[in-house]
């Protein structure tokens, strides 16, 4: 099914609402558009997966709706707030309260705990740690048993789950999952899989996730499928991996 993504107006329950967004970049000579003219909107306490083939735009698309890229052209609303004009450091301080962010290589600090990885992004910011919360989201997640423990003491997907944990504590509009599976195996990887699905459906979160992976894809309930910088499938669908608590491995 092919998408029209000419501008479109945001609905009330989208939390990322692109309009017309254009990425260009110089390759030698050359001119290349990452993004062409994209407009899409992603809904509220769902479970977006982004796909398409190396090259296609599916990372470039996430990196600009997550403030850490720029857009030549076109607008993006993030939880109702316009980015495409913010500085720096407002972008910082919207990334900080707003977004959090799960990525492939885990990115956590070795000499802290898993706990105090958890809560870093709250006490980065100057704030004290709901730990009602975090305690909830650790049991959620199935590491309560591991929070004293560090990096280095945990399995792959104990460690991504430590991110995922992370990415929630702060209550964010959206996470953003970019590849949240690719340096782990199949076990791992479904596990982190299933904690995000959790979280869209027991905590209400709303989690984009980039894949390569049609496998993981089937884990959220929108699946949009880029090809050279535009958006050519938009299938809305039921996930046919539903959620069971993770193991607890060691």
């Amino acid at each position: 099914m092919a998408v029209h993504t000419a501008a479109r107006d945001r609905a009330p329950d989208d939390v990322i609402t692109t309009t017309a967004l254009v990425k260009t970049y110089r390759q030698g000579t050359a001119e290349v558009r990452a993004l062409d003219e994209v407009s899409v909107g992603v809904r509220r306490a769902r479970f977006t997966a982004v796909v398409g083939p190396s090259g296609s735009g599916k990372s470039t698309l996430m990196h600009c709706a997550a403030g850490l890229d720029t857009v030549t052209s076109g607008s993006i609303v993030l939880d109702g707030t316009e980015i495409t004009g913010l500085s720096d450091r407002q972008l910082t301080r919207m990334r900080r309260k707003r977004i959090g962010f799960v990525f492939q290589s885990f990115n956590l600090l070795p000499q802290l705990t898993a706990y105090e990885n958890i809560v870093l992004p709250v006490t980065m910011s100057g704030g004290r740690p709901d730990r009602d919360l975090v305690d909830h989201l650790c049991e959620v997640l199935g590491i309560a048993h591991r929070v004293s423990h560090r990096p280095a003491e945990l399995s792959g997907g104990q460690q991504q789950r430590v991110a995922v944990a992370r990415a929630l504590v702060a209550r964010p509009a959206v996470v953003f999952a970019d590849e949240p599976t690719g340096n782990l195996d199949s076990r791992a990887g479904a596990e982190v899989l299933t904690v995000l699905r959790r979280s869209v459906d027991e905590l209400g979160q709303t989690v984009v996730m980039v894949t390569h992976d049609p496998a993981a894809a089937r884990y959220a309930d929108r699946v949009l499928t880029l090809a050279d910088g535009r958006v050519v499938e938009d299938e809305h669908t039921t996930p046919s991996v539903r959620a069971a608590a993770p193991g607890r491995r060691r």
